[in-house]
Protein backbone atom coordinates (compact mmCIF):
# COMPACT_ATOMS: atom_id res chain seq x y z
CA UNK A 1 0.00 0.00 0.00
CA UNK A 2 1.30 3.40 -0.58
CA UNK A 3 1.73 6.15 1.71
CA UNK A 4 -1.23 8.96 1.88
CA UNK A 5 1.26 11.45 0.48
CA UNK A 6 1.73 9.38 -2.59
CA UNK A 7 -1.93 9.44 -2.92
CA UNK A 8 -2.40 12.90 -2.48
CA UNK A 9 0.85 13.59 -4.57
CA UNK A 10 -1.13 10.71 -7.46
CA UNK A 11 -4.24 12.89 -7.21
CA UNK A 12 -2.90 16.50 -7.33
CA UNK A 13 -0.78 15.10 -10.77
CA UNK A 14 -4.31 13.44 -12.26
CA UNK A 15 -5.93 17.18 -11.68
CA UNK A 16 -2.81 18.71 -13.67
CA UNK A 17 -3.17 16.36 -16.65
CA UNK A 18 -7.27 17.10 -16.26
CA UNK A 19 -6.19 20.66 -16.21
CA UNK A 20 -4.03 20.79 -18.95
CA UNK A 21 -5.94 18.64 -21.02
CA UNK A 22 -9.23 20.40 -20.69
CA UNK A 23 -7.36 24.03 -20.83
CA UNK A 24 -5.90 22.88 -24.55
CA UNK A 25 -9.74 23.22 -26.33
CA UNK A 26 -10.41 25.96 -23.51
CA UNK A 27 -7.99 28.31 -25.59
CA UNK A 28 -10.32 27.95 -28.62
CA UNK A 29 -12.77 29.98 -26.97
CA UNK A 30 -10.98 33.00 -27.93
CA UNK A 31 -11.81 32.42 -31.89
CA UNK A 32 -15.09 32.52 -33.02
CA UNK A 33 -17.46 29.14 -32.88
CA UNK A 34 -18.86 27.60 -35.79
CA UNK A 35 -21.84 30.25 -36.62
CA UNK A 36 -23.10 31.11 -39.98
CA UNK A 37 -20.17 30.61 -41.66
CA UNK A 38 -20.03 26.66 -40.73
CA UNK A 39 -24.22 26.15 -41.08
CA UNK A 40 -24.08 27.58 -44.35
CA UNK A 41 -21.29 25.02 -45.44
CA UNK A 42 -22.35 22.14 -47.11
CA UNK A 43 -21.72 18.97 -45.61
CA UNK A 44 -22.54 15.41 -46.14
CA UNK A 45 -25.71 13.40 -44.68
CA UNK A 46 -23.51 11.64 -42.12
CA UNK A 47 -22.34 15.51 -40.34
CA UNK A 48 -22.88 14.41 -36.73
CA UNK A 49 -24.89 16.98 -35.40
CA UNK A 50 -24.08 19.94 -32.88
CA UNK A 51 -24.99 18.48 -29.55
CA UNK A 52 -22.77 15.20 -30.01
CA UNK A 53 -19.49 17.34 -29.98
CA UNK A 54 -19.26 18.26 -26.36
CA UNK A 55 -20.04 14.75 -25.05
CA UNK A 56 -17.61 13.15 -27.27
CA UNK A 57 -14.74 15.95 -26.42
CA UNK A 58 -15.88 15.60 -22.74
CA UNK A 59 -15.21 11.74 -22.59
CA UNK A 60 -11.83 11.80 -24.47
CA UNK A 61 -10.38 14.54 -22.75
CA UNK A 62 -11.16 12.56 -19.58
CA UNK A 63 -10.16 9.31 -20.89
CA UNK A 64 -6.46 10.98 -21.99
CA UNK A 65 -5.59 12.96 -19.37
CA UNK A 66 -6.38 9.32 -17.41
CA UNK A 67 -3.95 7.39 -20.00
CA UNK A 68 -1.00 10.23 -19.37
CA UNK A 69 -1.44 10.04 -15.82
CA UNK A 70 -1.32 6.15 -15.84
CA UNK A 71 1.83 6.67 -17.56
CA UNK A 72 3.42 9.12 -15.14
CA UNK A 73 2.28 6.59 -12.07
CA UNK A 74 4.49 3.87 -13.65
CA UNK A 75 7.05 5.69 -15.23
CA UNK A 76 7.23 9.55 -14.40
CA UNK A 77 7.47 11.78 -16.86
CA UNK A 78 8.94 10.59 -20.04
CA UNK A 79 9.55 10.97 -23.46
CA UNK A 80 5.46 9.44 -24.56
CA UNK A 81 4.71 12.51 -22.63
CA UNK A 82 6.19 14.53 -25.32
CA UNK A 83 3.74 13.16 -27.55
CA UNK A 84 1.14 14.05 -25.26
CA UNK A 85 1.83 17.54 -25.12
CA UNK A 86 2.60 18.07 -29.09
CA UNK A 87 -0.74 16.19 -29.63
CA UNK A 88 -2.26 18.55 -27.55
CA UNK A 89 -1.12 21.25 -29.13
CA UNK A 90 -2.10 20.18 -32.61
CA UNK A 91 -5.72 19.45 -31.10
CA UNK A 92 -5.49 23.19 -29.75
CA UNK A 93 -4.63 24.47 -32.99
CA UNK A 94 -7.55 22.70 -35.48
CA UNK A 95 -10.49 25.10 -34.25
CA UNK A 96 -8.88 28.66 -35.23
CA UNK A 97 -7.65 27.19 -38.44
CA UNK A 98 -11.20 25.61 -39.14
CA UNK A 99 -13.11 28.29 -37.64
CA UNK A 100 -11.30 31.24 -37.00
CA UNK A 101 -9.42 31.34 -40.22
CA UNK A 102 -11.69 29.47 -42.07
CA UNK A 103 -9.19 27.53 -43.58
CA UNK A 104 -10.69 24.02 -44.43
CA UNK A 105 -7.72 23.08 -46.51
CA UNK A 106 -5.09 24.06 -43.87
CA UNK A 107 -7.62 22.71 -41.17
CA UNK A 108 -7.05 19.12 -42.47
CA UNK A 109 -3.13 19.21 -42.53
CA UNK A 110 -3.28 20.24 -38.93
CA UNK A 111 -6.12 17.29 -38.29
CA UNK A 112 -3.98 14.53 -40.05
CA UNK A 113 -0.63 15.74 -38.09
CA UNK A 114 -2.72 15.50 -35.23
CA UNK A 115 -3.42 11.74 -36.43
CA UNK A 116 -0.41 11.09 -36.44
CA UNK A 117 0.50 12.41 -33.21
CA UNK A 118 -2.01 11.08 -31.28
CA UNK A 119 -0.89 7.17 -32.81
CA UNK A 120 3.00 8.25 -31.97
CA UNK A 121 1.40 8.94 -28.26
CA UNK A 122 -1.16 5.31 -28.40
CA UNK A 123 2.14 3.28 -28.96
CA UNK A 124 4.63 5.28 -26.82
CA UNK A 125 2.01 5.20 -23.96
CA UNK A 126 1.38 1.66 -24.78
CA UNK A 127 4.73 0.79 -24.32
CA UNK A 128 4.47 1.70 -20.70
CA UNK A 129 1.15 1.04 -19.83
CA UNK A 130 -1.23 -1.27 -22.07
CA UNK A 131 -3.98 0.66 -20.16
CA UNK A 132 -3.05 3.96 -21.12
CA UNK A 133 -2.66 2.97 -24.92
CA UNK A 134 -6.26 1.46 -24.94
CA UNK A 135 -7.38 4.83 -23.22
CA UNK A 136 -6.40 6.60 -26.30
CA UNK A 137 -8.18 4.13 -28.50
CA UNK A 138 -11.68 5.88 -28.87
CA UNK A 139 -9.68 9.05 -29.59
CA UNK A 140 -7.35 8.14 -32.32
CA UNK A 141 -11.10 6.46 -33.72
CA UNK A 142 -13.03 10.16 -33.59
CA UNK A 143 -10.10 11.77 -34.91
CA UNK A 144 -10.24 9.19 -37.79
CA UNK A 145 -13.60 10.10 -38.27
CA UNK A 146 -13.13 13.97 -38.13
CA UNK A 147 -10.99 13.57 -40.73
CA UNK A 148 -12.44 12.37 -42.83
CA UNK A 149 -15.27 14.89 -42.13
CA UNK A 150 -12.84 17.56 -42.53
CA UNK A 151 -11.48 16.10 -46.08
CA UNK A 152 -15.12 16.05 -47.20
CA UNK A 153 -16.13 19.78 -46.06
CA UNK A 154 -12.64 20.37 -47.73
CA UNK A 155 -14.03 19.04 -51.08
CA UNK A 156 -17.92 19.75 -51.01
CA UNK A 157 -16.68 23.86 -50.18
CA UNK A 158 -13.96 24.42 -52.78
CA UNK A 159 -12.58 27.91 -51.86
Amino acid sequence: MKPPHSRLRGGLVLAAFLFATFAAPALSAFFPGPGDWYAELVKPAWNPPGWVFGPVWTLLYTLMAVAAWLVWRRAGWTKPHGFYLAQLVLNAAWTPVFFGAREIGWALVVIVALWAAILSTLLSFHKVSRVSGWLLAPYLAWVSFASVLNFTLWRLNPA
